[in-house]
């Protein structure tokens, strides 16, 4: 029973790294496209070209809490106490450690990528290379992604026993990077590309949290 569930773990890890990699050539492309001016940049531009609709009142209170849901502060702030709280329930400090490393990468990876690209914001009216903007990729697409994911992949795994038997709320995670994306382009916050290149980066780093945890056993992980 332990070597199937080695093996079944060593699989696991295997996968999460080739989706991974995967989802980083992704990355790449949209990188790719940003920088040559390709279809996605030229798509960007179309998608600016849209009227845009001024919310007022509730409705902009309302897209600015959904907003939020991919706020640095926010998110690291909820999976954190959440990590914290599982941790303490099952006497470990992997889901805290994990969550921490998740942040390092997010905050290390993306911010790096934004200095580097130095994309100027849509509101500008200017779409600039290289002059200090920090707009590719999208810090709210990729945070959405990344926290709200490894917290639905924490209670997954940690929920492995009677009577839940795994709760998945992956649905959850690309659900609200969905909508945080969406309102990011109709508050005219960042280029479409930014979001797509951020949400490609985000699910990287995320299965690559993955992988890492999959590599290292833990007694006290109920899988």
């Amino acid at each position: 029973m332990a070597q199937t569930a080695e093996v079944t773990r060593r699989q696991e890890m295997k996968r999460a790294l080739r989706w991974s990699a995967l989802f980083f050539v992704g990355f790449l492309i949209v990188t790719q496209q940003v920088l040559s001016r390709g279809y996605l940049y030229r798509l960007d531009h179309q998608i600016k070209a849209l009227r845009h609709h001024t919310f007022r009142g509730m409705s902009s209170h309302l897209l600015l809490a959904i907003d939020d849901l991919g706020l640095r502060g926010f998110t690291a702030t909820v999976l954190l106490v959440s990590a914290a709280i599982i941790g303490w329930r099952f006497k470990s400090f992997r889901p805290f450690n994990l969550s921490v490393l998740s942040l390092l990468f997010l905050n290390g990876v993306v911010g790096l990528c934004k200095l580097i690209i130095g994309r100027t914001k849509p509101r500008l009216s200017i779409d600039q290379l290289h002059s200090g903007g920090l707009s590719f990729p999208s810090g709210h697409a990729s945070n959405a992604l990344l926290t709200w994911g490894l917290l639905a992949y924490l209670i997954y795994r940690y929920t492995q026993r009677e009577p839940f038997h795994g709760i998945r709320l992956n649905w959850l995670a690309l659900l609200i990077t969905f909508a945080v994306s969406v309102v990011s382009l109709i508050r005219d916050t960042h280029w479409f590309s930014d979001l797509l290149g951020g949400a490609f980066l985000g699910a990287s780093l995320l299965v690559l949290i993955i992988a890492i945890d999959r590599s290292i056993p833990s007694a006290k992980q109920p899988s």
